[in-house]
């Protein structure tokens, strides 16, 4: 099972206002791929840089991005009861871990007798500074059902729920987390040569998989 060879990922490439941006380009990653990683698999672990094992909780959060299609910032919110408001409380650092597509590849795939099977994966590692943001509530509500309701357009809203709305609204607590540190790790196909990628692409019964393979893999597929 192989990696992308190349320089040490881990290593800082650029530096700005305080956001640290690791070296991808041997992932073949762009920007716009880091957000629809996001918007595609938005259920992410969030656990406070000085958490014990039992405070990693599962929160799904919104992505924003900058001009050049940077994620910077993240929305999200969850119950005030929930130990992580007393622990940003502490200290705001924060690590938020999102896992996208995944799966394996058999050699049953290929033609070649000797390519060895492996597991291909998307992830994201986002080091964060979080805000509480105690009256945001309605905001972020909103946000989230707008965003995962884009496909059925149901036009529902939060507020529909009528009397009970505003006993769900002030038992959460909005947070936003300003990305400091973001680290991707694509593995989907960039160290196959393009004629075992292509017949991978034909032959895996995922079809999500597939679909995120041919994106990482574009500029070779057209060659």
């Amino acid at each position: 099972m192989t990696e992308p060879s190349g320089s040490d990922p881990a290593q800082p490439a650029s530096e700005k206002a305080g956001f640290t941006l690791v070296d991808f380009s041997i992932y073949a990653i762009e920007n716009e791929d880091i957000a629809a990683l996001i918007a595609d698999y938005p259920l992410a672990w969030l656990l406070p840089r000085c958490a014990d094992a039992g405070q990693p909780h599962l929160l799904p959060l919104l992505a924003r991005t900058d001009a050049e299609g940077r994620v910077t910032t993240l929305i999200g919110h969850m119950g005030r009861r929930n130990p992580l408001v007393a622990a940003f409380e502490t200290s705001p650092e924060a690590l938020i871990l999102f896992t996208g597509p995944q799966g394996y590849v058999s050699n049953g795939h290929v033609t070649n007798p000797r390519w060895a099977p492996t597991w291909n994966y998307g992830q994201v590692r986002i080091e964060a500074r979080i805000t509480l943001e105690p009256e945001g509530g309605d905001a972020a509500l909103l946000e989230l059902v707008e965003a995962m309701d884009a496909e059925e357009k149901t036009g529902w809203r939060p507020t529909d729920a009528g009397p009970r709305y505003r006993a769900m609204e002030q038992a959460i607590i909005a947070f936003r987390a300003d990305v400091t540190r973001i680290e991707p790790r694509f593995k989907l196909g960039q160290d196959e040569n393009v004629a075992t990628l292509r017949e991978i692409l034909d032959r895996h019964p995922d079809s999500t998989l597939v679909r995120w393979m041919r994106r990482i893999n574009r500029k070779r597929l057209e060659t």
